[in-house]
């Protein structure tokens, strides 16, 4: 290996890791559903994996169609801003309609009290809430979508940093590089991402929330929104 691709290597691995702990989109969506929906690490794992593959190969199929067909890398980083920019808005309207069904999922499974009288001049009353109703079913079609809908917000999902790092070996060092390169910085990003995923409902767990247990969703929901907020108008 020459000193060319290894600089271009250590460039590519220090980017990846940079480009996803500095981007939010990468992480906080996949902590926030494990937490409100109970997902096992083993289950988030696989969709946080699943979701970064489609989230690099994507931009890694574009690279190499531009590349093939001859458009230049200001061509493919604008189609990749067009991406980014449809990404943003998806995961924002995502985590509007999900705070939305978890503020009525919280009203459903809030608790209240009934009052009953009875003919005899007997009154009692008794608390409850809907969890565990009829309500159960829906909240289970909820939960297989949710992977399928974040899944199709990644695949939309640019690398922007990951296009000139195709283009450069492959119009100067040739196709093993591009491979090297396309490999570590996909190997990189995932990785990353399931450490922070990981680290982060570790952290979830220390904090005493039993209170807020009935909000799950609607807190998922804004952290979600707010996310997708600070990646369309902040740039994060």
């Amino acid at each position: 290996m020459n000193s060319e691709i290894s600089i271009l290597l250590i460039t590519t691995l220090s980017i990846g890791v940079v480009h996803t702990a500095l981007g939010p989109d990468h992480y906080i969506p996949f902590i926030a559903l494990s937490k409100a929906n109970n997902w096992s690490y083993s289950k988030t794992s696989f969709i946080t994996l699943i979701c970064g593959l489609g989230h690099v190969l994507s931009s890694i199929f574009i690279g190499l169609a531009g590349i093939y067909i001859g458009v230049n890398v200001f061509s493919l980083d604008a189609l990749e801003s067009v991406r980014g920019n449809i990404a943003g808005w998806l995961l924002i309207i995502f985590g509007l309609l999900y705070t939305i069904w978890g503020i009525k999922q919280s009203l459903k499974n809030k608790t209240h009290t009934h009052i009953h009288c009875h003919s005899d001049g007997t009154v009692h009353t008794h608390t409850h809430n809907h969890k565990n109703e009829h309500s159960h079913i829906h909240i289970k079609k909820n939960k297989n979508l949710t992977p399928w809908l974040i899944f199709i917000i990644f695949v939309f999902g640019p690398c922007e940093p990951l296009i000139p790092l195709i283009v450069y070996p492959a119009v100067n060092l040739g196709t093993m590089a591009v491979i090297m390169v396309a490999v570590v910085f996909s190997v990189v990003t995932i990785a990353v991402m399931e450490i922070i995923v990981f680290l982060g409902i570790y952290g979830i767990n220390f904090i005493p929330a039993h209170k807020l247990q009935i909000h799950i969703h609607t807190i998922a929901g804004l952290s979600i929104l707010l996310c997708g907020i600070g990646v369309q108008f902040l740039g994060l």
